[in-house]
């Protein structure tokens, strides 16, 4: 079979949240994009998996493990996840979706002492970049949170936090992105990319690309495609797993964590209770996922404790995903240092959290402009 040929100013690589939103603003900027995407369809890799939790806070466990010289280095990207909600909060009207954003605010809760002193350090870390932390007493947070056990004994609340669906989410983009006028392939992996005078060439698995630029959407596979142009990236991909329960009356309006272990828990819009928090999947001999049932017993025992109603909601259906990550969570945004006309456009971990404002900058780079946020102290590329 002759394989297809293509030319076209910006191919953007990987069609999760990052690269439809940042092939969308390209071409509503006048440039012309070209999408591929290595799986079966768009969206079903981390973006249409993971979640659905928006993201500003320090994440606890990380906070704990790395310490507070860490979180400080870390907290200016906070001011990146402040701008990105933002953008959620006037994604719906601007898509002409329902998304089922809701920001009711994120709750760290705690059960010893030990655990808030903790949450306060981490507070005064995040208000050092405007980002508001309440510390909350134990009557606070019961009368905020009745739902919560009587173990809790205090909380720290980050009222800009909260949810949005990936499975309306990620369809709506797709479909604003071939209504401006994206070409997206899927079932077409990159195997090779060639740098030359002007540009680019592109070999995948449907045909030959040629593109003035690049740009690497690819999640945790975005390290092997840098590696292509002699970039090299320190991002790996992570299994993980979630569960989502039978529907039951609105109970939970916010985005519950906790410091006694690694817990997310959010309520959907039909009552389903998504419960997560970072716990691994299992991965099979192929490369394929499958949910690790140890570490399913053990996300399920933790959010009984945290919110006792949970011992009594069944579970419907647990799910895997791959999640891009970073040892030091930072982005890497901007074009690469040693290849021009190659960008990268990645948050690692809280991706999803960050993804309208990964695509804006990452468009703005690619054409040229000064970036809608300042990246210094953010991506690691602008240090």
């Amino acid at each position: 079979m002759k394989m297809r040929q293509k030319t076209t100013d910006t191919l953007v690589i990987g069609g999760g949240i990052v690269g439809l939103m940042t092939a969308w603003y390209l071409m509503r900027d006048g440039v012309e994009v070209t999408l591929v995407e290595a799986a079966d369809d768009i969206g079903i890799q981390a973006s249409g998996a993971n979640a659905g939790s928006l993201h500003l806070q320090i994440q606890y466990p990380e906070f704990v493990t790395y310490g507070e010289d860490w979180a400080r280095a870390y907290a200016p990207t906070l001011r990146f996840l402040s701008a990105s909600i933002d953008m959620w909060k006037g994604l719906p009207c601007e898509l002409e979706e329902e998304l089922d954003v809701a920001l009711s605010g994120g709750l760290v809760v705690a059960m010893t002492d030990q655990q808030m002193r903790l949450i306060e350090a981490k507070a005064r870390i995040e208000a050092s970049v405007g980002v508001q932390t309440d510390i909350l007493d134990s009557a606070d947070v019961h009368s905020m949170a009745p739902y919560l056990t009587d173990k809790v004994i205090g909380a720290g609340f980050c009222a800009r936090e909260g949810k949005a669906n990936p499975l309306r989410v990620t369809p709506a983009l797709m479909q604003a992105t071939l209504s401006a006028g994206v070409e997206i392939w899927r079932q077409t992996r990159v195997t090779a990319i060639e740098r030359r005078a002007g540009g680019f060439d592109i070999s995948t698995t449907q045909g030959h690309f040629r593109a003035s630029r690049v740009v690497n959407c690819a999640g945790a596979a975005a390290a092997e495609i840098a590696a292509m142009v002699g970039v090299k990236v320190e991002l790996s991909g992570f299994p993980l797993q979630a569960t989502v329960t039978e529907p039951v009356a609105p109970t939970i309006p916010h985005l519950v964590y906790s410091a006694a272990g690694k817990l997310t828990l959010k309520q959907l819009a039909n009552g389903g209770c998504v419960i997560g928090g970072g716990w691994s999947a299992a991965v099979r001999s192929d490369g394929s996922l499958t949910t690790d049932p140890s570490n399913f017993v053990r996300n399920m025992a933790m959010a009984c404790e945290v919110v006792p109603v949970m011992s009594v909601t069944r579970p419907l259906r647990s799910w895997t995903a791959w999640v891009n990550g970073t040892k030091d969570w930072r982005p890497i945004i901007g074009e690469a240092p040693n290849a021009h006309g190659f960008f990268l456009a990645l948050f690692p971990w809280v991706g999803f959290s960050a993804g309208p404002m990964t695509a804006r900058v990452t468009a703005d780079l690619v054409q040229g402009r000064a970036p809608s946020l300042p990246l210094k102290g953010i991506s690691v590329l602008m240090d």
